[in-house]
């Protein structure tokens, strides 16, 4: 059966040289442009702007294109990780010396982004010559993008690429080892073909990339260092970009260019790319996973050559890539197929899918930028055992120190750096010499407003949660103080401690994921769960086996929780989990290591697992580990101790101690305000009562015309000059006739009415008649 197979791969490779040397033999295809079989539509971006389209984070621009007849809207930023600050660029002099410049290329011209209604859609652009150019891939549709030359409206070009057809090119590939390059691993063939191409688990990795230039390609820009420098940039923008879909980035760290002579010779594709490899290992440099070499010729209607699986290994991490009668746009999806080769990727087959007829990484090379699930899973196979170097990037923390005004760094005597000129027109704060402007105390910081310091006691930096504290600006310096938290160890709930600005609560955690409901679960659980050492319950990995929990640590492997009503919606690369032990329900997640998610399953470090216990590294430690010298004597009871192992006072104590009279604080802290509570208290009282008495006023002005507009009975428009009853009284005899002085008898309504109209002046001519007639 070997033998068999053999025989099979053998017959499969030498039919696949025996193309590629027909590639070459006139009146058949050759290398050349690729063909537009659609026609060229002219267009021209309107920026989106108001507050029409919702509000966009900063640093995010709109605009609205036409494209196959509808409208477009693409959200873009600009891409600042694909090179590292002061790229190096190395050339050679006439006597063959190495020389070394970090020339400035203007690189805040790349984006990235999306398009509105597609979350798949891939944009990337750039618009360092004026109009974009670039490439977007739309509804399982590919258009290149470039600006109309001399067009006095902002024309731009837009070409519909056909993904049936592809160029006449193919690719090439070196092994690691003798065996068939359409061979697939069988272990994962089986599923392979019944699982989906998007959404495999992938990890965040970062490429760096040296780039080296032939003599040929040099030639072609006719010396113009600065034009190939921004088309190179553009095309490793482009890469990168497609490479972020399975969580790569690509970082360029160095350029060299062989501007006198190529110091390979390029003749048999499979011999240059030996000669390559091997002098990048006796003269490159620079650190770098991989690296490409970009040429300007044919090769045999190749594409490109590269070593699979080369990645990481100094002998074998390589690659040739051919430019010669190639877009921007084609230029770039060449690099990217090569660089899948180095990251463990073979040729798609026929049982290889994405969302197109072909994929990336499909033999003839075609201008799709999607992986197929065949990729994913070569990649994945590869890297989770021999890429340990994409893990680890020296270059985010910029090797390259080379220290100037404009870098938009603040160093050495400088008072500020608003970067290029363009940037330090907007800014009213810092000039170009990195100098503050006249009057500007300040440019930038937490504690600089309007190029000025803010006041003492000005809070910089909010308390972030129970285990945080506060810190305030000094009045005499642009910076926030050091943020500082709760010192370890120090309770924040009923079962809880502060263990790096966290309160770590089970209840709390459970409750982010399953809802409000949502509680940890019985010990029970964890113990079960963890007894078994799989991706759902274990306690840290052991070697690449995932390792059991103790009895005395199964509190602390993977978080488990009970009452759960609700299945939450899940992100990417998480999956739950439900067990039954002993009649109880028991919720977990699981995690793939590697992603830029947040494990929200975890029991994160500091979390209760006893009486006075914690959880450290995935095991149960006593509290007593924590370093701390605090108490509550420490501080006197009025404060409590910070991370530094400082006081921080509660309000009418003053650090150090907490012993003086004062207004709170830390000596990390900076000064709080100095505004007594009491007179807060007082003035809120103030104002309480203000509101009250003016409601209470509100309300009696209301309700006092209510009373008074009562309908009054028709009675009352009686004559009062002689009521009937003091008339009537006039022919009673003496005896009958009513006192003054007598209890007046109950009157009616309509009467008693008739003589409250009547005036004190009118009343007392009658009582005296009344007297009288007596």
């Amino acid at each position: 059966m070997t033998v068999l197979e053999s025989l099979i791969c053998t017959r499969i490779l030498f039919l696949t040289q025996l193309f590629g040397i027909f590639l070459t033999f006139p009146g058949l295809t050759q290398a050349g442009h690729q063909r537009y079989h659609s026609p060229t539509e002219v267009v021209i971006p309107l920026k989106v702007t108001g507050k029409s389209r919702g509000m966009k984070p900063p640093g995010w621009i709109s605009y609205s294109l036409k494209l196959g007849g509808q409208r477009r809207i693409i959200h873009m930023k600009i891409k600042n990780l694909f090179l590292i600050r002061n790229l190096p660029v190395f050339t050679y002099s006439d006597q063959g010396s190495l020389l070394e410049d970090y020339p400035f290329i203007q690189d805040d011209c790349y984006y990235h982004g999306y398009v509105e209604g597609d979350p798949e859609a891939l944009v990337s652009l750039n618009t360092c010559f004026g109009g974009f150019q670039g490439l977007l891939e739309i509804n399982n549709t590919i258009y290149e993008i470039m600006p109309k030359k001399s067009s006095t409206k902002f024309e731009h070009l837009v070409y519909k690429m056909d993904t049936n057809e592809t160029e006449s090119r193919s690719s090439s590939l070196l092994q690691d080892n003798i065996t068939c390059q359409v061979e697939l691993q069988k272990t994962g063939n089986s599923t392979l073909k019944q699982s989906g191409f998007e959404g495999w688990w992938t990890h965040t990795r970062t490429v760096e990339l040296v780039v080296v230039v032939d003599k040929t390609l040099y030639e072609h820009y006719e010396s113009n260092q600065t034009i190939m420098i921004s088309d190179l940039y553009a095309v490793i923008s482009m890469v990168d970009t497609i490479y972020r879909v399975i969580g790569i980035d690509i970082l360029l760290v160095g350029l060299e260019v062989w501007n006198k002579r190529s110091l390979i010779v390029i003749d048999d594709v499979r011999k240059s790319l030996n000669l390559y490899c091997h002098w990048k290992v006796a003269n490159l440099r620079l650190k770098h996973d991989t690296t490409h070499l970009f040429i300007y010729r044919h090769l045999r209607g190749l594409s490109g050559i590269g070593n699979t699986r080369g990645v990481c290994d100094p002998y074998r991490s390589c690659a040739i890539v051919t430019f010669i009668n190639r877009t921007l746009n084609l230029r770039a999806l060449g690099v990217a197929h090569h660089l899948g080769h180095n990251l463990g990727m073979r040729h798609d087959e026929e049982e290889c899918k994405c969302r197109y007829r072909k994929c990336i990484m499909h033999i003839d090379n075609p201008p799709i930028p999607k992986f197929s699930n065949c990729s994913y899973n070569s990649f994945w196979r590869y890297s989770i055992k021999e890429t340990h170097c994409l893990m680890e990037s020296m270059y985010t923390t910029d090797i390259f120190n080379m220290k100037y005004c404009g870098n938009g760094v603040v160093e050495d005597e400088e008072q500020c750096d608003c970067g290029s000129l363009r940037r330090c027109a907007k800014d009213l704060c810092c000039m170009a010499n990195c100098t503050l402007s006249l009057g500007s105390s300040c440019a930038y910081g937490l504690c600089c407003k309007n190029c000025q310091f803010l006041p003492s006691g000005v809070v910089c930096r909010k308390e972030a949660n129970m285990c945080d504290l506060p810190e305030w600006c000094n009045g005499t310096s642009h910076k926030c103080p050091d943020d500082v938290y709760v010192e370890d160890g120090i309770p924040c709930n009923v079962s809880a401690y502060c263990y790096e600005k966290r309160c770590n609560d089970r209840n709390e955690y459970c409750r982010k994921i399953f809802g409000q409901q949502a509680k940890a679960a019985n010990t029970k659980c964890y113990k079960e769960v963890h007894s078994k050492g799989d991706r759902f319950g274990h306690c840290g990995l052991q070697g690449h086996r995932y390792k059991k929990c103790e009895d005395n640590d199964a509190l602390c492997g993977r978080l488990q929780c009970d009452n759960v009503s609700v299945i939450p919606r899940m992100k990417s690369h998480n999956t739950l989990h439900f067990t039954v032990v002993k009649g109880m329900s028991c919720w977990g997640t699981d995690y793939h290591s590697g992603t830029q998610l947040d494990d929200t399953g975890d029991v994160k470090d500091g979390t209760e697992c006893g009486q006075d216990h914690i959880c450290i590294g995935r095991r149960c430690v006593h509290i007593s580990v924590l370093d701390s010298n605090c108490s509550p004597t420490f501080c006197h009871k009025r404060g409590i101790c910070n991370n530094k192992h400082h006081c921080h006072c509660n309000y009418l104590w003053d650090p150090p101690n907490c012993v003086i009279r004062g207004y709170g604080g830390s000596v990390d802290s900076g000064p709080p305000p100095k505004i007594k509570k009491k007179k807060k208290f007082c003035y809120l009282c103030l104002v309480l009562i203000t509101v009250l008495f003016i409601l209470l006023f509100c309300l009696c002005w209301l309700l006092y015309p209510w009373k008074e507009s009562i309908p009054k009975p028709q009675k009352t428009k009686q004559d009062l000059s002689q009521p009937p009853s003091l008339a009537g009284s006039r022919s009673l005899p003496p005896s009958k006739v009513p006192s003054v002085s007598s209890k007046a008898p109950s009157v009616p309504p309509s009467r008693t009415s008739s003589v409250k109209s009547v005036t004190p002046s009118e009343m007392k001519p009658r009582n005296l008649s009344i007297s009288t007639s007596s």
